[in-house]
């Protein structure tokens, strides 16, 4: 059935509880402005992402399962700067009113907010290829913000999580990847493997706990989103800073050790991107402390690397200096 715009906003988003109340929304959905007040010393930390479909995304992919993913890649940058989610704003373009498809979509939106506590208070709906928009409202003392900018000569290089799954994910969609036409599965997964590369891709895990919990310990951050290589590098650019990779210590999951060589992995890991994890440097003696805290959210951390002065990044197997080429994400 084909339902007018406010139609379609009242009974697939209002009606359905996302716009549920939180402290620090004043007004949600309903308005021609959403108002937001963070309590007193709070900063407001924006990020926005556009997911646009046969770009981000395939064709018919399930409309919950892209839901939980739209909403989690900015969820994930804001647990990069160390912010506590807030709320949320939709931009959803539609090739047509599809009241079947926009209800599954929103549930898996409510699955993600009522998760991490982070309503949605406004957006827009319009016709056209299907395309999300999400930005994501964080809040914390502007002081305390995470930046890409703090790396220190001497600070180890840090990841949470295990790299490569979701690059690895997009072989079982057909996709072609960026990494070329030579990475491919050393083993066919089973079910079991392919479910679990599958959830890595749809449903990424952003590490707003973590990073609100060690965020004092920690010098900067980024989020995992265009692959290591890629996304190291603008630490290093902002920090003015080099680092060195020991590529013997990347952290991989069980599934990925099963269904790829070693030199796949590492072409996942470096270069693949949508893991959404975090990247972050941090000073030797606060790593015990780190660790702590990630141990106790059933997370690991890892140290991959080190901060040093100077430019650029220097590649290393089994103490070796190695050269490989970026394949990092890049949208145009």
């Amino acid at each position: 059935m084909s339902y007018s715009e406010f139609e379609l906003i009242r009974r697939c988003f209002v009606d359905e509880g996302l716009g549920f109340d939180r402290d620090g929304v004043v007004l949600g959905i309903g308005d021609d402005a959403a108002i937001v007040q963070p309590p007193n010393g709070m900063a407001i930390a924006l990020s926005l992402d556009t997911l646009v479909e046969g770009v981000h995304f395939l064709k018919h992919a399930p409309a919950r399962l892209l839901a939980r993913r739209a909403l989690a890649v900015n969820l994930s940058d804001i647990a990069a700067m160390g912010a506590e989610p807030l709320c949320f704003t939709l931009g959803l373009t539609l090739p047509e009113s599809d009241d079947g498809w926009v209800a599954e979509f929103a549930a898996g939106l409510l699955e993600s907010a009522r998760q991490f506590n982070c309503p949605l208070i406004g957006g827009d709906t319009t016709r056209g290829p299907l395309a999300i928009t999400i930005q994501v409202h964080g809040m914390g003392r502007a002081e305390s913000f995470l930046r890409r900018s703090s790396a220190r000569a001497g600070d180890l290089v840090c990841v949470t999580g295990t790299l490569g799954d979701a690059a690895t994910a997009l072989l079982l969609l057909g996709c072609e990847s960026h990494l070329g036409p030579q990475f491919a599965f050393t083993s066919r997964p089973n079910k079991a493997q392919e479910q679990a590369l599958l959830a890595r891709y749809y449903t990424p895990e952003p590490r707003t706990d973590f990073a609100q919990q060690a965020r004092e310990q920690i010098n900067a951050c980024i989020d995992l989103s265009d692959g290591l290589l890629g996304d190291l590098a603008h630490i290093l650019e902002a920090s003015c800073v080099s680092a060195q990779l020991d590529l013997e210590a990347l952290p991989y999951s069980k599934t990925l050790m099963a269904v790829l060589c070693a030199e796949q992995r590492e072409r996942a890991a470096l270069g693949g991107g949508d893991d959404y994890e975090l990247c972050f440097t941090v000073a030797p003696e606060s790593l015990a402390g780190v660790q702590d805290i990630a141990r106790a959210l059933a997370l690991a951390v890892t140290p991959i690397g080190v901060i040093a002065e100077g430019s650029g990044l220097t590649l290393s197997r089994a103490g070796e200096a190695i050269e490989l080429a970026s394949n990092a994400y890049r949208h145009f």
